[in-house]
């Protein structure tokens, strides 16, 4: 069993918990989850079907190919008249205002007889009829050869290039052949432009009336396919005919009203698949993470990432925006390999993609690509230190997916440059790993949200300048000196059995930052003088205790991660201030004691990074007090010191075992040896020697 995985016996809360956990994520899915899915396929106009045969479930109409509905629509344009309501009466009243004008202002100007002419060309002008020009160069545009003209009862077909537009009316009245009679001066002063109005409005309803007749007239499709009819078998060339009745299939798929059976159905299936994908992810947690359900922090930032994937891309299925390849999914295998394991992140990340692309046309292409994507992302960040990785992760999964895509569009036959490539794919999958670098603006964010730390931030705090530790070396050099080298053993046998490494030594730099506090009441910040002689022996096991509470109200001060407040908590565990607790009961034999007072206050190591350090700061702290640094004194120190741990119970609530433990006392045993060798003594010159060295010289 996984060290990490040990069972417990779940209460009615627990269970309840996960089903409501369960129950809502499957919920959201379902809700988002798009309505409109349908099979469709890849096919091409004169290439062969590599797909399964093709029978219609429905019988359906063959619909004509586009350009062929717009040849015939082109066609019976010319049956389509647009209905405009003349106005008789304008024509007589600017035939009045015509000849009003000649008895006043223009009788004494203008010659008589240019009134008739004059009256006779606007007759003829309002006949034809006078349309604003924007109206007519949209029938124009439109190709309207002719138009429907009534008043009251009456109607007429008249053709478009007989009717006038103010301009056209007015150059027709300006123009003539007879210029020596009728003088081109003499009509502009007539300023006939006035009396040139439109007399022709457009009647919505009585046109769109007939453009409705005249559009019944075309018959979209040109056959029918019936019910379990054969469309296209296996091997067959994707003929033109093929290829419109395929279409036509999609179309009428489209466009259909599903029934009641059918969206039951739909709703039944995907309610199941949702069930599905989060059950699977629910049962890799209980067979081999179960301690990630036990911190609601870790359920939350994997449902989280999770449910925000499929939902961009239900979305984007929805409303048909974009392509989903454009979204960075390789993002969440990215912050669950930073914050919890490689495992776990791949399984979430492979049915974070299996839920996505059920709503997906062409799902294979989608799930070999992004799983991809996620493999790679989770082998780059194995060991991630630095924030500049993540700009590797992304360089190496955008890479790999281009790629991958390409040896896909190979295998199909198609060759890049060719026209089948869809250049946009490669593109969206540029951009998408290019957008995985959001993964960096969100790591600080998704720490202080979920309570993590990343190795990352773990590195940043073990610098030495931080103000917390500088500000240790100074008031407290021995604690600090101590502190570093807890932090160096307790590395190395993090990396001797399978521990974080830079988890532990960071937490082995904070975790006595509680003797700021009182730091000359600790020896190894003392130089002469004990502030402990003439205290009672329950006070200065007190105030050596009080520095666990105090590293953590400093910690909360520095507004250091929870994960190093656990390491200050647990350094200790619950044992017992040992050297004051033996002085008193030696001191006072027959008095009973109160162990409490002498007691840390815990908790006991819960992690295996928190025993390491617990190991590690009483075997260096006692090393310190060996008259004689021998194999035979290490190796007796080291085994004390771990054995009462052991045997104390200090570990039994922490998943580390007999064979890490031994592993643990022997690296301890061969660093402490290595720092307190005894250094060769070099020899003197004997007063020969020295003589015959001084006669030399």
């Amino acid at each position: 069993m996984s060290r990490y995985n040990h069972r417990r016996r779940l209460t009615f809360r627990d269970y309840l918990y996960r089903v409501l956990l369960c129950s809502a994520s499957i919920v959201i899915l379902v809700l988002c989850m798009p309505r409109n899915s349908y099979r469709t396929y890849q096919y091409g106009l004169g290439e062969p079907w590599d797909d399964s045969p093709v029978i219609a479930q429905d019988s359906f109409p063959i619909y004509k190919p586009e350009a062929q509905l717009q040849h015939e629509r082109d066609s019976l344009r010319r049956f389509y008249e647009p209905y405009y309501q003349a106005d008789p009466s304008l024509a007589e009243q600017q035939d009045k205002a015509l000849t009003d004008a000649f008895r006043g202002e223009l009788g004494e100007t203008v010659p008589a007889y240019y009134l008739s002419h004059l009256r006779e060309k606007l007759a003829t002008v309002y006949e034809r009829g006078i349309m604003e020009a924007e109206e007519y160069d949209r029938l124009h545009a439109e190709q309207v050869r002719n138009i429907r003209v009534f008043w009251q009862n009456e109607a007429g077909t008249r053709s478009l290039r007989s009717v006038f537009t103010p301009k056209t009316a007015y150059e027709y009245m300006m123009t003539e052949r007879d210029s020596l009679r009728f003088s081109s001066a003499k009509l502009q002063r007539c300023n006939l432009a006035r009396f040139i109005q439109s007399d022709l409005s457009y009647d919505v309803e009585k046109s769109l009336q007939q453009k409705q007749e005249v559009d019944a007239m075309l018959v979209p499709f040109m056959g029918q396919v019936q019910k379990g009819e054969k469309i296209v078998d296996r091997g067959d060339i994707v003929s033109e005919y093929t290829f419109n009745v395929l279409q036509s299939m999609e179309r009428y798929q489209q466009g259909r009203t599903k029934s009641s059976s059918e969206w039951l159905a739909l709703v039944v299936g995907q309610t199941l698949f949702a069930t599905i994908m989060v059950l699977l992810l629910l049962f890799y947690f209980e067979q081999f993470r179960n301690d990630y359900l036990t911190h609601s922090r870790n359920v939350f930032l994997v449902l989280s990432l999770f449910l925000i994937f499929p939902l961009i891309t239900y979305g984007m299925m929805s409303h048909h925006f974009m392509s989903v390849y454009l979204v960075p999914y390789c993002v969440l295998p990215i912050f669950v390999r930073i914050f919890m394991d490689s495992r776990t992140a791949f399984i979430t990340h492979l049915l974070m993609v299996l839920t996505c692309a059920v709503a997906l046309h062409h799902p294979a292409e989608f799930i070999i690509t992004q799983s991809v994507a996620g493999l790679v992302a989770i082998y780059n960040l194995r060991q991630l230190s630095q924030r500049s990785e993540l700009f590797r992760a992304a360089l190496f999964v955008t890479v790999s997916t281009l790629v991958t895509y390409l040896c896909l569009d190979l295998m199909k036959g198609t060759f890049f440059g060719s026209d089948g490539v869809d250049r946009w794919t490669y593109i969206y999958l540029t951009l998408a790993g290019l957008l995985s670098l959001i993964a960096y603006l969100l790591l600080i964010p998704i720490e202080k949200i979920f309570g993590f730390t990343s190795t990352v931030t773990l590195v940043e705090l073990s610098n030495t300048n931080n103000k917390i530790l500088r500000r240790l070396s100074e008031e407290a050099p021995g604690t600090f000196q101590h502190s570093m080298q807890v932090a160096n053993l307790a590395a190395e046998v993090a990396n001797k059995i399978g521990g974080k490494s830079q988890l532990v030594r960071t937490g082995a730099l904070y975790h006595d930052i509680g003797k700021l506090e009182n730091p000359a009441f600790f020896t190894e910040n003392q130089s002469g003088v004990n502030p402990h002689e003439g205290l009672p022996f329950e006070q200065s096991a007190q105030i050596i205790i009080q520095h666990v509470k105090n590293g953590v109200r400093l910690a909360e001060k520095y507004k250091l991660p929870t994960v190093i407040k656990d390491f200050i908590q647990t350094h200790h565990g619950r044992s017992v201030a040992r050297f004051f607790y033996v002085s008193f009961k030696n001191q006072f034999p027959g008095r009973e004691v109160d162990a409490s007072l002498f007691s840390y206050p815990g908790p006991n190591p819960t992690t295996l990074e928190q025993a390491i350090l617990m190991m590690a700061d009483a075997v260096e702290a006692a090393s310190r007090s060996l008259t004689e640094y021998t194999e035979e004194s290490v190796n007796a120190l080291v085994d004390k010191i771990v054995d009462t741990q052991v045997s104390e119970g200090y570990f039994a609530e922490c998943p580390i075992t007999f064979l890490e433990i031994k592993d643990a006392k022997d690296v301890f045993k061969t660093k402490l040896k290595t720092i307190y060798h005894t250094r060769i003594q070099y020899p003197e010159m004997n007063a020969a020697a020295e003589e015959q060295s001084t006669a030399r010289v």
